[in-house]
């Protein structure tokens, strides 16, 4: 499958992430590897873990064993090819407890990330550490060495957290990122508004609701008006809002459907029908507000 219909985003420190990435939240060890390789087959080319997910050497194991065999039938070598594939992962609460433990927890996703070389997006996965901590965690990843770990960024952030973290003194790299839950039904208004006047991209997770909303009558509706399922409306609106969608399955139907939303539009009167600017019924977990 082709990878070349994937858009691209270009970061605030002038690096390229495709506009799409998988998802591996709760998939085992003993099926991401095999689960990752095959999304590489359909043509997906960026990946998101953290170390959470306990699934971080299987999810980069598995684009390896695809590099891998890319270089042998191409003829190229495998840092060519592997300069095509975008790896994101996360550091978790118990590692963001201080400057040193933030260093160990990266050396720690470094090591996981094997063969692989390098992260592309490291991200802090929530605010839930305090205040002290989130300071304390970024000032280790923004010291650390830019050929090991090429963009950093948040996770479930939301505007005080982003303000104090601008308004530091120590800041040298603005965040590249916000990774958030977004949706029609989770559109965060001024979270999201924040973030692009601060040159921050939005990643979106649960973008098509955990399956939540896939029979809600208007999406079907412009679904069957052109022609593609529930999910790739969804898809489609967070592309057009700007957003990083990463989607989830474990169904390697829907992982081939999840990459085939590039070829329709929907129109703005589609899109305004589709918001629910007002809502807020997440699907995951909302730390947004805490201290």
């Amino acid at each position: 499958m082709s990878t070349t219909k994937v858009p691209f985003v270009t970061l605030n420190n002038k690096t390229r992430i495709p506009q799409l990435g998988f998802g591996t939240y709760l998939i085992p060890t003993t099926t991401a590897y095999d689960l990752v390789y095959e999304a590489c087959k359909q043509g997906y080319r960026h990946f998101d873990t953290a170390t959470i997910y306990k699934n971080e050497v299987e999810v980069s194991g598995g684009i390896v064993k695809f590099i891998k065999e890319e270089a042998k039938q191409t003829g190229s070598s495998f840092d060519e090819i592997r300069k095509q594939f975008y790896y994101t992962t996360k550091l978790w609460n118990d590692d963001c407890t201080s400057h040193e433990a933030a260093t160990k927890g990266i050396d720690t996703c470094l090591q996981k990330a094997g063969e692989l070389q390098y992260i592309d997006l490291l991200l802090i996965h929530s605010p839930l550490m305090g205040p002290k901590n989130r300071i304390a965690t970024w000032s280790a990843m923004q010291d650390y060495d830019t050929s090991k770990v090429r963009s950093i960024g948040i996770s479930n952030f939301g505007v005080k957290h982003i303000e104090q973290l601008l308004s530091w003194d120590g800041l040298e790299i603005t965040p590249a990122i916000n990774q958030l839950e977004l949706s029609p039904w989770v559109m965060r208004p001024e979270i999201v508004k924040f973030c692009q006047q601060n040159g921050i991209e939005l990643e979106a997770y649960c973008p098509i609701t955990r399956g939540l909303k896939l029979t809600d009558p208007t999406i079907t509706k412009i679904g069957e008006k052109h022609g593609v399922t529930a999910a790739q409306v969804l898809l489609r609106w967070s592309l057009q809002k700007k957003f990083i969608p990463l989607v989830k399955t474990v169904s390697l139907k829907r992982m081939a459907a999840n990459f085939d939303f590039f070829d329709f539009e929907l129109t703005a009167d589609e899109m305004k029908l589709i918001d629910h600017p007002e809502a807020h019924e997440p699907t995951a977990w909302e730390c947004t507000e805490c201290e």
